[in-house]
């Protein structure tokens, strides 16, 4: 799986928690999906979505087998679905936190079980804990832990498709630099 862009991730999430939370309405119309990607609740960041962007996402996610049109013959609209299950079969819990990570970006695991609820009950921490620890351990990782930022007591985890190492990088160095030249005598005279 290549890096997933922002509005990928969005999609992606998006089937994944309609058909948890309302498997009646899955799967799910161009419309429909474009109305829950662009929810204002259970999303961070909010987005401002169109037909164009997530048709866009949707034809890069079905060349990654990732989703793609449902095989239904009885509808008249074109529905689409998510195949995660086919290429990574995830169990409810697995689901539930992946499709957390991808609409709401990094949390910490205290976060995911709360926020996870309507698509799976955890009954205590430890399985969000394990749980995590098996999607970290998958080949390819889906999950990456993030280092701990200042003043917090739980580290915070996102998801990592293959290729995010480079990404990561990329970013560590970018603020590295940053850092470096904000503290040159140059950036503060």
């Amino acid at each position: 799986m290549n890096i997933l862009s922002e509005i990928e991730a969005r999609v992606l999430g998006s089937l994944v928690e309609k058909e948890l939370t309302t498997p009646e309405y899955y799967p799910l119309s161009l419309n429909a999906l474009v109305n829950a990607c662009n929810q204002k609740s259970n999303r961070d960041p909010v987005m401002k979505l169109d037909e164009n962007a997530v048709s866009q996402a949707l034809r890069s996610l079905d060349k990654e087998g990732l989703a793609g049109r449902a095989d239904a013959m009885d509808n008249r609209v074109t529905k689409f679905e998510h195949r995660l299950q086919e290429a990574f079969n995830f169990d409810r819990r697995e689901a539930a936190i992946l499709c957390e990570l991808f609409l709401r970006g990094p949390q910490t695991p205290g976060e995911l079980r709360g926020r996870a609820e309507r698509m799976h009950r955890f009954d205590d921490l430890g399985q969000v804990q394990s749980t995590l620890q098996r999607l970290a351990q998958r080949e390819p990782p889906m999950v990456k832990m993030l280092p701990r930022q200042p003043g917090t007591k739980e580290a915070r985890y996102s998801h990592h498709p293959i290729g995010a190492d480079q990404r990561d990088a990329a970013v560590g160095a970018l603020e590295s630099i940053k850092r470096e030249l904000e503290g040159s005598p140059r950036a503060s005279a």
